[in-house]
């Protein structure tokens, strides 16, 4: 069996498109689809649906086939890493998954690492947390960063790292003027820039709304980018929530001119993020160098060090 037809056939399952697929692996069209049809008469079944010239999806064989095409792409690229570390150290391309709400702690946790394996060039992408799943399914991710204990997990490692609470970012205006914090209640009733409801982070705290007697806050904006949320409050008209360790990136006093950060109440929470990779053994040798040189660094203690003590 050619691993090329293999590649150019997952590659089609991801694009959906021979054209697209062809370009993905920087071969022809015609290329790409003699290699699948090669493919399907070495294995004696159908793996696409043909619409004409177009791909009209995989067949109940090809769903089956393209998962053990991922575990042989995935168990190929591991075996090269592990002899390329015999030989000059691990080298490739680290995939990493991040969900949006742990970006300020992915130096923290990914430093180590890069510094013990410069040949490695490390991706970091901002995911979902169900993104995230699906890219350690499908072999796409070496590994992720994202909550641990509060959605369901499957098929994966999980390596706690911190715990993460939640802050009121709201305009230094009079309303909570000499105020220490603010229950989810009052938080409720100002007008709100949150994350989207496919973020794991606004589930959480819809569910935190909820139990502060809350119910439905008020929300005026809604996006899938951090920046953008701080944009929003920094307008002066909107508030928002946002987890404690953003402080390392605003500052230690006051995190941005303009604005107050007040930790939440009533209830408190703190809810477990941390590394999650593929269920396998042994791991992939990014994953497995990864994972050593995360908890070497003490991410909690480290995090710890970063934050102001009002935050603490």
């Amino acid at each position: 069996m050619n691993i090329r037809h293999l590649r150019y056939f997952v590659a089609l399952a991801r694009e959906r498109h021979h054209a697209r697929a062809a370009a993905a692996c920087h071969v022809t069209q015609p290329t790409l689809s003699e290699a699948i049809r090669h493919l399907e008469r070495e294995l004696s079944v159908p793996l696409i649906y043909r619409d004409g010239q177009r791909f009209g999806g995989l067949t109940a064989e090809g769903e089956r086939a393209l998962d053990w095409a991922r575990r042989i792409l995935a168990d190929q690229e591991a075996l090269e890493q592990e002899l390329a570390e015999m030989r000059v150290g691990l080298m490739g391309d680290m995939h990493f998954g991040v969900i949006p709400a742990a970006m300020p702690m992915a130096p923290l946790v990914t430093s180590a690492f890069c510094r013990a394996h410069p040949l490695v060039t490390l991706k970091v992408l901002s995911l979902s947390s169900i993104e995230i799943q699906r890219g350690l399914d499908a072999a796409e991710l070496d590994a992720g960063l994202t909550y641990l204990d509060n959605e369901p997990l499957h098929n994966v490692r999980t390596y706690p790292l911190y715990g993460e609470r939640y802050l009121l970012l709201t305009p230094a205006d009079v309303r909570f003027d000499g105020r220490t914090e603010v229950t989810w209640l009052e938080a409720a009733r100002l007008p709100l820039c949150l994350l989207t409801p496919n973020m794991q982070h606004r589930r959480i705290i819809d569910s935190l709304f909820v139990a502060g007697n809350a119910g439905k806050p008020r929300v005026s904006v809604e996006t899938d980018s951090m920046v953008a949320l701080f944009a929003y409050v920094r307008s002066g008209s909107w508030s928002s929530v946002i987890p404690h360790t953003f402080l390392t990136l605003l500052g230690h006093e006051e995190p941005l001119e303009g604005l107050r950060a007040i930790p939440l109440t009533a209830p408190e929470s703190v809810h477990t993020v941390g590394l999650v990779v593929g269920e396998r053994e042994p791991l992939r040798p990014l994953a497995r160098a990864l994972v050593k040189s995360a908890r070497h660094s003490d991410v909690m203690a480290a995090l710890e060090r970063l934050l102001p003590k009002a935050a603490r």
